[in-house]
């Protein structure tokens, strides 16, 4: 086996490194010293330098060489005009870790934090901490006589978070982007949402366990998983690709041939070894989305590659290993299934650690006018034209959005359609009130005359199969709608309001709240069961 190279990745010191002459092997320089440790060898270094210190990079490289032929050393010149300005340092060793083609499973990084200034040697520290430097800090100290030209002491470290958060909180405004990497950007003011995202996004950086995401269809999951997959490559947890399947589209043999693959011969038509999707995930991560619709044998294989990180092919008489990150999608309520005995309650507790519900697009209203906007910068993205909206069609628009005749249906999918229809209409990139009139009338005709395809899920997950199959066809639409608006409520009485708000106006007093009280006991449901708020 190969033994793992040791690379160092650290700044010249333009003043402990620099001396003339002969003299310079007099006294104690810290780059040069670090390659004269006998415990310590250097396979690579690589050293950071400005262009105004490359005679010295070049002087310093060449006494390397002497005490340390063996060392392979790369100078690497950064563009920081002031090295004080933390800004400026931090984007430039951001740009510098974020292009390094790092090889964590080869070699060993360790990061000299000794050289540069202080601003330089802090924003080191944040991005080994943060990941971007995937290794440990090295700090070096010269021997007790300082003019000595013995090599000094080195100290290797191991990042104790405890040790340093308030180092690391006092430059969190600096070092911390702008919005989350998990929004794409988008300013969302939804509180609950907000929160969940920033704990998904610590859950993404420091846990490779399995993620469930749960929530309608259409809410965003699919994306979500691919911005946390893109997270965790950006800071060198995974190396492999994504890899996605929708498990509603895998049915019997071809499931299990599609997940964990199969050997020439396995079955008629198996003509050539096909590796899986769980293989092609090896290193990298795999979206299972609507894993409820997974059978209970390939629920079982999934669980032992889980926690084995291997299975057996179709057809094999050898297990295969593949070690992934998992995360799995769903717009079923999984313990319903579980009493129903149609998925795995062993399964479900592997997936339960970190579970996110994402709230339809009716429950983030206020989030609809910063999502319109996203959509419309991804317009201009993939049509290569500006579109944007005169005011009066924006009002209108955003008003008609967030207001209880807008149910969503299809989530984010009926906006980002919306959107697009509107911009490619929109004369001279434009949206004016006559691309929103149209817009809204075709929306309104389209949710009545297809009610939404999620809703037989959503009363079968709420009731269960029996209750469900009891219901009347009549009755089936009505129900679900009243749920979706529970749901998109803050309270019993604000789902009463805009449930009856046309007909309490014909009415001197009205109690709405235990109006639907009662309309939700004819299903044997409550508010509780019904708003997600148990």
């Amino acid at each position: 086996m190969t033994a793992r190279k040791t690379v160092v990745i650290g700044f010249l010191g333009t003043t402990l490194d620099k001396a003339g002459g002969v003299e310079r092997w007099n006294r104690w320089r810290p780059t040069v010293a670090l390659c004269q440790h006998n415990d310590l060898l250097i396979d690579r270094l690589e050293l950071i330098h400005d262009a105004k210190h490359i005679s010295l990079a070049e002087t310093v490289t060449s006494d390397i060489h002497q005490v340390s032929p063996e060392t392979d050393i790369r100078l690497r010149e950064l563009d920081i005009t002031d090295p004080w300005d933390f800004s400026q340092v931090y984007e430039a060793l951001h740009g510098f870790a974020s292009a390094y083609d790092f090889k964590p499973d080869d070699e060993d990084y360790l990061i000299q934090i000794t050289t540069g200034t202080h601003v330089a040697q802090i924003c080191m520290f944040l991005l080994t901490e943060a990941r971007y430097f995937p290794g440990r800090l090295l700090q070096l100290s010269p021997p007790k006589r300082w003019r000595e030209s013995l090599p000094g002491d080195h100290a290797v470290i191991d990042l104790d978070l405890s040790k340093y958060d308030r180092i690391a909180s006092r430059f969190q405004t600096e070092s911390a982007e702008g919005t989350s990497f998990l929004k794409a950007g988008i300013e969302t003011r939804n509180d609950g949402f907000n929160r969940m995202i920033e704990q998904i996004e610590t859950v993404a950086i420091r846990s490779d366990a399995p993620i469930l995401l749960t929530g309608p269809t259409g809410a965003g999951k699919t994306q979500l998983a691919r911005r946390i997959f893109e997270l965790k490559k950006a800071r060198h947890r995974i190396r492999g690709g994504f890899v996605e399947v929708n498990c509603a589209t895998l049915r019997g043999d071809q499931a299990m041939s599609a997940l964990f693959g199969h050997v020439k011969g396995a079955f008629t038509g198996a003509v050539t070894d096909r590796p899986g999707l769980l293989k092609s995930a090896e290193m990298g991560m795999l979206f299972l989305d609507e894993i409820g619709e997974l059978g209970l044998d390939e629920q079982a294989m999934i669980l032992r590659a889980i926690e084995e990180k291997r299975f057996l092919p179709v057809g094999a008489d050898k297990e295969v290993q593949s070690d992934f990150v998992l995360i799995a999608g769903t717009n079923r309520d999984l313990g319903t299934r579980v009493r129903e005995g149609r998925f795995r309650e062993d399964l479900l507790a592997r997936l339960d650690l970190w579970t996110y519900r994402l709230p339809g697009l009716a429950e983030r209203r206020e989030d609809i006018e910063p999502n319109i906007e996203f959509e419309l910068r991804r317009f201009a993205d993939q049509e290569g034209a500006r579109v944007t909206f005169n005011k009066e069609a924006l009002r209108s628009f955003v008003a008609f959005a967030t207001s209880a005749d807008a149910p969503w249906q299809n989530n984010f999918r009926d906006l980002s359609a919306a959107i697009a229809r509107m911009a490619t209409l929109a004369p001279s990139g434009r949206i004016t009130e006559t691309e929103t009139i149209e817009e809204i009338s075709r929306l309104t005709s389209r949710w009545c005359d297809h009610p939404s395809s999620d809703d037989d899920g959503l009363l079968m997950d709420l009731l269960g199969d029996d209750r469900f199959e009891a219901l009347d066809l009549f009755d089936r639409p009505q129900l679900a709608a009243v749920i979706r608006m529970c749901r998109a409520s803050r309270s019993l009485s604000d789902a009463g309001r805009n449930l009856f708000q046309s007909s309490r106006l014909r009415r001197k007093s009205a109690n709405d709240a235990d109006r639907l009280r009662k309309y939700l006991g004819r299903y044997g449901l409550d508010w509780e069961e019904c708003s997600n708020r148990m």
